[in-house]
Parts: C-alpha cells; structure tokens; sequence
C-alpha cells in the first residue's frame, strides 16, 4: 500500500532518480522543468525544505512499499486559508487510481495545516488531470495558460 510522506532531507536522491526517469513522460503533459532545474537538484531541494519550515508550502512524496518515489503532491502558496495543489505520479504507476487517491489524502492533510479551500490547474490536453481533479471533487473556475499551453483552473473547498 503506498503512503504518502511529508518531505525529508533523505527523500532527494528517490526524488531526483524519479524525477529523471520520468521527465519525458511529465512533459507530454505538463510542461518541462528545465535542464537547470535538474542540475541544481540539491540547492531545489534544500530551498523546498525551507519553504516548508516556514509554512509557505507542504511537500508530500508518494512512496512504495520499498521507499521508492511513485508521486509527488504538493501544497504551495500557502496563505489565507487556501493553497494551489500540485502533483505528478509515475509513469508506471499510471492508470491504477493512485493520483486519485493521493489527491484525496492531500485534501485530509490539508485541514490539518488549517486550509479550506484548494486551488489546482492543469492543461486542456492533461484528461488524466482533468479527470482526477474532477473526482475528488474540485470544479472548474476558469481558464487559464501553463507555459503557453491553454489550461483549466479548478477550486475545492474543504
């Protein structure tokens, strides 16, 4: 059964390893992070560490029964009471309800950091997205453009 994890310090080389093995597959969908994003790995993840620390975002790493990283659900902007949720799960774990799932456990996390409503977006090509937002409950508030591309925003309230 997999959990998901608030991020640690150790979680950065499963991250960086599932990050990588899976860029080609996120940026069918979502755009890219960027070469540099890759090469300064370790300076992102410390600097993620701290925004965290300071309550500003709540990282969470979906992992497997050996540890590995299957997803990422993250919680960003944190302030007055509502957060944009991000997440991206792996390309072998597509296709088994894991984001649906991992969605929903962020949306129980979430009342515990105080937040009542979420925020997410996803592009119009993104129907896997699409359909888990919608099954968890968010609905669209409007359109929108991620790297370009034309998108959708959503809300959920808690």
């Amino acid at each position: 059964m997999p959990e998901l994890h608030l991020l640690r310090p150790d979680h950065a080389p499963a991250i960086l390893a599932f990050e990588r093995e899976n860029r080609a597959y996120f940026a069918a969908s979502i755009p890219d992070r960027g070469d540099d994003y890759f090469a300064r790995f370790d300076e992102r993840h410390r600097a993620l560490l701290a925004e965290q620390d300071a309550g500003i975002c709540y990282f969470h790493v979906v992992v497997d029964d050996a540890g590995e990283v299957l997803g990422r659900v993250n919680l960003a902007d944190v302030a007055d009471g509502g957060a944009d949720l991000g997440y991206r799960m792996a390309q072998r774990a597509a296709g088994r309800g894991l984001a649906t799932w991992a969605v929903r456990e962020m949306c129980g996390l979430a009342t515990g950091y105080g937040l009542t409503v979420l925020r997410a977006a996803t592009t119009l090509d993104n129907a896997a997205s699409r359909a888990v937002l919608a099954r968890v409950g968010f609905t669209v508030t409007g359109e929108t453009r991620l790297s370009g591309r034309p998108g959708l925003t959503y809300l959920r309230p808690l």
